[in-house]
């Protein structure tokens, strides 16, 4: 079952179960804002990106009683269950009407809250919202956010108007209207611009937008060009994020589309300091995004600038390494491509070395022995071959394997 909006934690959007309120009178659920304060070391407040000077955390029994309420009950004691009067289809005037009025009216945040209210009533709202007109209207008011003279006011109406949209829950069945709507410069450019400077909140839905208009196959360098920079550190952050799972996880299959869509992406992204941030995450990663993160890495060392920035990361090889045999079928795959790409074009002593002083050649050999034949095997076969005559010095190397593999050790 769904809950009301005001009892979801704004860092982490899960149902509160201890929440305390901090000194710009927002409400998280203490474990996060604690996390983000004090672990994170952040001075702003994730809901409202004002600056805190106060650090104080006070418990919100009201709120938590309410939600005690409500988890006893089924519904917030002030949200009653809709009556067959106010069934969706009898909502259709109102809906109407507050979708020509939003974009007019000053006090746009009362009308977006008014308007989720109407289409959480159930899928036929849902419908009548979008036939009506009314993505059209939000996007049309999450765009004044790239207005020069844009105030606090108008993030708000954006963030409330990204809310919204979340809630329609936009599918492939909608695709046309994402197409007519978001598929031009200035709405992709806003989306942008929320995932930079927006909430916590807001951040996640519009990342979850990005991952929506990824079925579409846009242009992704109309954000690229625009955002440069400062896009991917913003998105880099995000998949870095330790507490929201859902809006890292969104991130990371962001950027694997944004990747695969162009090379200048990667470049971009590796100015922004991309390849440092995936492989500081990839130990801590669990299967699924390990499995993100890797195919990540692969990408970007497709480039030769993205080699470069893997082998200055003085872990790389080993954050790699740890994961072949140990993650997934799919994570040793992924790894055994980047370290064949390390190694077809940067066989140093040094890299060399590193194969195995971080126990990836001691895993290239356990992969020799998997039955049958398989891609992943054959490029374990070329790695070995190319540069198992400098590992045969080693004791660890087996000797038979050299001689399986015709190897010669000029050091004997």
């Amino acid at each position: 079952m769904d809950f009301p909006q005001d009892f979801r934690c704004p860092i982490s959007m899960e149902l509160m179960e201890e929440p305390v309120t901090i000194s710009t009178g927002v409400s998280y659920e203490r474990k996060n804002i604690e996390k983000w304060l004090f672990t994170c070391k952040k001075t702003t407040c994730p809901a409202t990106m004002q600056r805190i000077e106060n650090y104080d955390i006070t418990p919100n029994h009201t709120l938590k009683r309410l939600i005690l309420s409500w988890q006893q009950n089924g519904y917030a004691p002030s949200s009653p269950p809709p009556s067959p009067a106010q069934q969706p289809s009898t909502k259709h005037d109102e809906l109407v009407s507050l979708i020509g009025t939003v974009g007019s009216t000053p006090f746009k945040v009362s009308s977006l809250k008014k308007l989720k209210a109407i289409i959480e009533m159930g899928s036929d709202t849902k419908r009548d919202f979008k036939k009506s007109g009314g993505v059209e209207a939000l996007v049309k008011i999450a765009v004044q956010v790239l207005d020069e003279n844009s105030d606090f006011a108008a993030f708000r109406d954006c963030e409330e108007a990204l809310l919204v949209l979340h809630h329609l829950e936009l599918s492939e069945e909608d695709e046309s209207l994402i197409q007519s709507c978001f598929l031009r410069p200035e709405p992709m450019k806003a989306l942008a611009v929320m995932v930079q400077r927006g909430s916590a909140e807001a951040r996640f839905y519009a990342i979850s937008m990005f991952q929506k208009l990824a079925m579409a196959k846009f242009d992704w360098n109309v954000v690229i060009q625009d955002q440069g920079m400062d896009f991917f550190k913003s998105m880099l952050e995000l998949v870095s994020d330790g507490i929201c799972t859902k809006a890292s996880s969104t991130a990371l299959q962001v950027l694997i589309e944004i990747f695969n869509s162009s090379k200048k992406s990667r470049l971009k992204a590796i100015e922004a300091g991309a390849m440092c941030v995936l492989i500081e995450i990839l130990p801590d990663s669990n299967r699924s995004k390990c499995e993100k993160v890797m195919e990540l890495i692969k990408l970007l060392c497709e480039c030769a600038e993205g080699r470069l920035a893997f082998l200055e990361h003085g872990l790389a090889i080993g954050a790699i390494s740890k994961k072949l045999l140990h993650a997934s079928n799919c994570a040793t795959k992924i790894g055994v491509k980047i370290l064949w790409a390390i190694c077809k074009y940067h066989p140093t002593e040094r890299v060399l070395e590193e194969f195995l002083a971080f126990g990836a050649v001691k895993k290239l050999v356990a992969l020799m022995h998997i039955d049958g034949r398989s891609s992943t095997k054959d490029k374990v076969v070329m790695i070995l071959k190319m540069h198992g005559s400098s590992w045969m010095r080693y004791p660890c190397f087996p000797t038979e394997l050299g001689d399986y593999l015709g190897l010669v050790n000029d050091f004997s």
